[in-house]
C-alpha cells in the first residue's frame, strides 16, 4: 500500500497492510486457486490501497460447496429462529463496535464522504437488526381454507443464495441482501464489486473471528466475467440476487433461467423529480442538488431528471446553480467535504462523455462547476457537477449517467408533467414536489415506477418495499416483510379430511 495523505485507524492500517488480502470461504481465509490478485484503489488519490485475491471458478465452487455444507443437517437451517438470532446479533454487535473501522474502509474504497460512509454502516446495522427481529415472528405454517381437505402452506429456506453487488453502496447493499436470507436460514455467497471489495471481506473475516458458523457467509472478490459468471451459472445456487446495470442484469437473468433459479434484479434508474410552481423554490432546489450530488451522483434511484413547471423554471435554475456553486468538493476524508470523487477514471470519462454527447444532441449546458486546485493535483477521479437542459429525447435525459449531472426540462400542467416523467425506459424511483397534497398523490400514483416519493427524494424506511419495474428490474421487496418470504420456498401440504 502506498502512503496516503491521511492517518488511518490502526485496525484499518493493519487490514490493508496484510496484502494480498484473502477473502473468507468456509470460515477460512484463502488465496485464489491460481494466486492471481487485483488492485483496489482510493478514488480520491488514485493510490493503491491493497492487492486482493482474484477468485477463480474453482474458488466459486469451493464457496458454494461450503455454503451447501453449512446449510444441510445439522446446519444453519436447522437452528431455531432464536438460536440464529443470537448469532446474528453477535455479528451485528461486532460490526457496531467497529463502526468507525468499517466507515473508513468504506470511504477509502469507494470515495464516499466519511459521514455518508458512517450512515451506510449504520444502515447495515439497522437492516440486520430489522430482519433478525422480524424472523423471530414468521409463521412457517399457514393454514388454507379448503373444503374437504386439511391443507396448509409450509415455508422453508432455499439453501445457498448468491449475491452480486455494485460498487456504490458496498456494505449497505450487503445488508439489504443477506439480512433477510440469513435470518430465515439460508446460507450466502457474496461477490462484491471488483472496485470495492474491502468492507465485505472485512465483514467475512469478522464473522469468522467471532465464531459465526463456517460456510454460512462466504466472500468471492473478483470480476464479473470470471468470478461473477461462474457464481451465476453454478448449479448449487438456489436463489440469486443481482444489483447493477441492465446490460449485465440480462446476462444474469439468462443464466438463472437456464438453471431455473429464482432471481431478483435491481438494475438502476433515471429518476425524475416533478416540481410544481407552488413549492418553496430555494428549499426544493437545495434538496434536489443534495440528491444529485450525494455520493457524486452514483445512486441508481436519485433524481437526475428535473421536470419543473414553467412559471418557476428560471427561478429554480438560478437557485440550483447557486447551491452548486457553494458545494465543497474534495477527498472523502477531508473535513467539511460534501462531495468526493467518482469511483474510477473509467467512470469519470463516462460521465464527461455523456455531457459532451448531450450537448452534441442539442442540450444546453446550463452550468458546469470547477474543481478545487488541490483536488486536480491530488490525482483522484473527480467530476464537477453539471446541469443540462433541453428536450427529453436527448441521450443525457434517457440514459443513466451515474454521476453528478441533472437534466432539466419545463412542463405546462399536470398531464404534461406525468407524460414527461414517464418518458423513460426505467422505472425505479421518482418524486413529486407540491404543497397541494391531493395533486401530489395523483401524480405519485400515475408515475410508472416502483417507488414514488412526495416532497422528498431517496426515502428508505424499513418496512416499505423497494424494487424496480421496466428496465429497472424485477423481484423487488427489499426492506419489507415480503423479502423474508422471498427467501422461503413454499410447500403445500394436503390430506383428505375424514
Amino acid at each position: 500500500m502506498s502512503q496516503l495523505p491521511f492517518d488511518l485507524l490502526p485496525e484499518v492500517a493493519r487490514f490493508l497492510a496484510n496484502s494480498p488480502i484473502k477473502p473468507v470461504i468456509g470460515g477460512e481465509e484463502r488465496a485464489s486457486a491460481n494466486g492471481q490478485t487485483f488492485a483496489t484503489r482510493d478514488p480520491g488519490t488514485g493510490t493503491v490501497l491493497a492487492e486482493v485475491y482474484f477468485m477463480q471458478p474453482e474458488d466459486v465452487d469451493a464457496a458454494v460447496r461450503a455454503a451447501q455444507a453449512a446449510f444441510h443437517r445439522p446446519g444453519w437451517a436447522d437452528l431455531t429462529p432464536h438460536a440464529r438470532g443470537v448469532l446474528l446479533h453477535r455479528l451485528i454487535d461486532a460490526v457496531e463496535q467497529r463502526k468507525s473501522v468499517f466507515a473508513q474502509i468504506e470511504a477509502l474504497d469507494c470515495g464516499k464522504v466519511l459521514r455518508q460512509a458512517e450512515a451506510d454502516v449504520q444502515n447495515f446495522i439497522d437492516t440486520m437488526r430489522y430482519y433478525t427481529e422480524m424472523a423471530l415472528h414468521v409463521d412457517r405454517r399457514a393454514p388454507l381454507a379448503v373444503s374437504h381437505y386439511d391443507a396448509y402452506t409450509y415455508r422453508a429456506p432455499w439453501g445457498p443464495c448468491a449475491f452480486i453487488f455494485p460498487w456504490n453502496f458496498p456494505l449497505l447493499l450487503v445488508g439489504w441482501g443477506i439480512a433477510p436470507a440469513l435470518a430465515v436460514g439460508n446460507t450466502v455467497v457474496i461477490k462484491p464489486a471488483e472496485d470495492t471489495p474491502l468492507s465485505t471481506i472485512y465483514l467475512g473475516r469478522l464473522a469468522a473471528e467471532i465464531g459465526f458458523p463456517s460456510g454460512v457467509i462466504n466472500v468471492l472478490p473478483g470480476d464479473g466475467e470470471i468470478t461473477g459468471a461462474a457464481l451465476t451459472k453454478h448449479p448449487g445456487i438456489r436463489r440469486m440476487s443481482f444489483t447493477g446495470s441492465p446490460e449485465v442484469g440480462r446476462l444474469v437473468a439468462e443464466a438463472c433461467g437456464r438453471n431455473l433459479v429464482p432471481v431478483k434484479l435491481e438494475l438502476g434508474g433515471k429518476g425524475g423529480a416533478v416540481v410544481f410552481d407552488d413549492v418553496d423554490v430555494e428549499a426544493t432546489a437545495e434538496q434536489l442538488v443534495q440528491a444529485v450530488t450525494f455520493h457524486s451522483g452514483q445512486v441508481c434511484c436519485t433524481a437526475t431528471r428535473w421536470i419543473v413547471q414553467k412559471g418557476i423554471y428560471d427561478r429554480f435554475v438560478d437557485a440550483a446553480v447557486k447551491q452548486l456553486q457553494s458545494l465543497r468538493i474534495g477527498h472523502e476524508l477531508k473535513r467539511g467535504v460534501q462531495m468526493g470523487p467518482v469511483i474510477s477514471e473509467k467512470q469519470r470519462r463516462r460521465i464527461l462523455s455523456y455531457i459532451d454527447r448531450g450537448r452534441e444532441q442539442g442540450a444546453e449546458l446550463v452550468y458546469q462547476g470547477s474543481l478545487p486546485e488541490a483536488e486536480r493535483a491530488e490525482g483522484g477521479t473527480y467530476v464537477a457537477p453539471a446541469l443540462l437542459a433541453g428536450a427529453l429525447d436527448n441521450v443525457a435525459a434517457q440514459e443513466e449517467i451515474f454521476g453528478p449531472v441533472a437534466y432539466l426540462t419545463p412542463f405546462d400542467d399536470e398531464e404534461d408533467a406525468v407524460r414527461k416523467v414517464n418518458a423513460t425506459d426505467y422505472g425505479l424511483a421518482n418524486s413529486v414536489w407540491s404543497r397541494d397534497l391531493d395533486r401530489a398523490q395523483r401524480v405519485a400514483e400515475a408515475m410508472e415506477a416502483a417507488n414514488s416519493w412526495i416532497n422528498a427524494h431517496n426515502l428508505f424506511p424499513h418496512g416499505v418495499p423497494y424494487g424496480g419495474i421496466k428496465k429497472s428490474g424485477m423481484g423487488g421487496g427489499v426492506l419489507s416483510e415480503q423479502t423474508l418470504f422471498d427467501y422461503l420456498r413454499a410447500t403445500s401440504v394436503v390430506r383428505p379430511r375424514g
